[in-house]
């Protein structure tokens, strides 16, 4: 079955999965879904109160308890079912995501398609994540005793999703914490709710019971806090700002609630003066523009050997000129807007703030509504807030030059943030050794930082975040180990 469309209708809203009932928030309150391309609404959403949040977290707590004796198999036959649907419905769905998020809408088909390479990967992960055991004499005094382990359920997750990649995100968290079993509520963005709101509506469809997963929009300091909280949540998964997850991290101390937190960045993108040039300049134009730069991963700070500075602004400003800046729905646009006009409005004023620092502007630093056109600031120097702890969200490229290695390595560990790195140069030794010295949880050899596969463990270093995602990690991450011990039985 491939669901209808959405009809957006005057006074109609989108509404929540809160327990086992599709319903407004308790007190009514509702949240604006804006396109930010038109400024047009698209639909509102319930904004939850505590009381909501109350309601999700008893109803996931009985709901676990009937999922966590699904067998794995029957979890994958619902879960494969979910990917059929969202490949049934993905040009609706690539849509829906390009109107409430601004990304263009071959962007958004790419992320769409993701799906079916996330969660095939973690269900082909959890068919064969089997248990250990510890053979008998391994230590003295353990000759006749036999060790094994299990994994079971942590129990309820609260997964807490960004606007810049909902579905990507969504896929890193729902599907390993259902195939492990756990119960799960969706928190997303207020910015852009409304694909994952029809992804927990596939979910149902395709035979996860309601209740053992929901969805819950709402102000992040009322909702994601009240989540994090709860004591009848076991893990808050955050994907989003370090100053969230800091807080997060805070709240669920107080119940010794699990935490696993991915967060801010400021990665730096290390191109050395034997580097191929027209690489750099592919990987600039995917690692720092993609999604308008609103990536946290994103190379942010470009620390280019001087002897090539200048040919790298020139060929990235004439890689600028050549872009098409426009209506995401347009099959070449190659960038829409941010997702909102206060998102612009911040770039914009970090930008400003780097200028009166001393940085030079070459190109961009225009906005106009949501939209924020792609810049390009040189003479940006390490002791600049850009070149520490400011992270801009956007399509800005902040160039540091640097005349040596230990120089560069020393700019780019400067950061308090450890997200993510690259370096780029012919030399695959040097730039292993480079890598290597990187203050940060991944490091791209020949490419720009911007790269999560699924298998791989994605998690920062520093106070860019706390465990890691991905296929081979997520399934250790939502689950709890027990060891059952056959004492004396050989």
């Amino acid at each position: 079955m491939v669901c209808k469309a959405i009809k957006n209708k005057e006074g109609a809203s989108m509404k929540n999965l809160i327990g086992y009932e599709w319903k407004d928030a308790s007190n009514g309150a509702t949240i604006e879904v804006v396109n930010p391309a038109t400024q047009e609404l698209i639909d509102t959403v319930p904004n939850v109160t505590e009381e909501d949040v109350d309601t999700a977290v008893k109803v996931a707590m009985v709901e676990q308890k009937k999922w966590q004796e699904v067998s794995i198999y029957e979890r994958a036959e619902k879960l494969y079912r979910f990917v059929d649907l969202v490949e049934q419905n993905k040009e609706r769905l690539a849509t829906l995501l390009s109107n409430e998020t601004g990304k263009p809408i071959t962007e958004a088909r790419g992320e769409i398609a993701n799906v079916k390479i996330g969660v095939r990967g973690f269900v082909e992960r959890a068919k064969h994540f089997y248990g250990e055991s510890i053979p008998a004499g391994t230590e003295a005094g353990q000759e006749k005793t036999m060790q094994i382990t299990k994994r079971y359920p942590l129990g309820v997750v609260a997964a807490i999703i960004p606007f810049n990649f909902p579905s990507d995100l969504f896929c890193q968290k729902v599907p390993p914490a259902l195939l492990m079993g756990n119960s799960i509520i969706v928190k997303p963005s207020n910015y852009n709710p409304l694909t994952l709101i029809e992804y927990v509506k596939l979910m149902i469809e395709a035979g996860v019971p309601a209740g053992c997963i929901q969805i819950l929009t709402g102000d992040g300091p009322i909702a994601g806090q009240a989540l994090a909280r709860h004591p009848g949540v076991h893990l808050v998964s955050l994907t989003g700002g370090t100053a969230a997850g800091i807080q997060t991290m805070g709240t669920a101390s107080q119940n010794l609630t699990h935490v696993m937190l991915e967060l801010g960045g400021n990665d730096a993108f290390i191109f050395l003066e034997d580097g191929d040039m027209d690489l750099a300049v592919r990987e600039t134009k995917w690692g720092r523009l993609y999604n308008g730069g609103q990536v946290c991963c994103a190379s942010k700070r470009f620390l280019i050997h001087n002897s090539r500075k200048q040919e790298f602004i020139d060929r990235i400003k004439e890689l600028i000129a050549s872009l098409k800046i426009g209506d995401p729905m347009q099959e070449d646009t190659d960038m829409g807007p941010m997702v909102n006009i206060n998102a612009a409005k911040r770039i914009e004023e970090q930008v400003n703030k780097t200028i009166a620092e001393g940085a030079t502007l070459v190109c961009g630093g225009k906005r106009e509504d949501a939209y924020y056109y792609p810049t390009i600031l040189d003479n940006v120097t390490k002791d600049m807030e850009v070149a520490k702890d400011m992270e801009i969200f956007g399509p800005v490229i902040s160039v540091i030059g640097f005349d040596t290695v230990e120089e560069a390595i020393e700019i780019a560990n400067q950061s308090s943030y450890g997200l993510c790195g690259c370096v780029i140069s012919k030399d695959v030794t040097r730039a292993m050794k480079i890598a290597d010295r990187l203050e940060c949880g991944g490091a791209v050899i020949n490419g720009a930082s911007f790269y999560r596969s699924f298998e791989m463990p994605f998690g920062g270093w520093k106070h860019s975040g706390i465990g890691n995602e991905g296929v081979i990690s997520t399934l250790q991450e939502m689950s709890r180990v027990k060891t059952i011990v056959l004492k004396n039985i050989l």
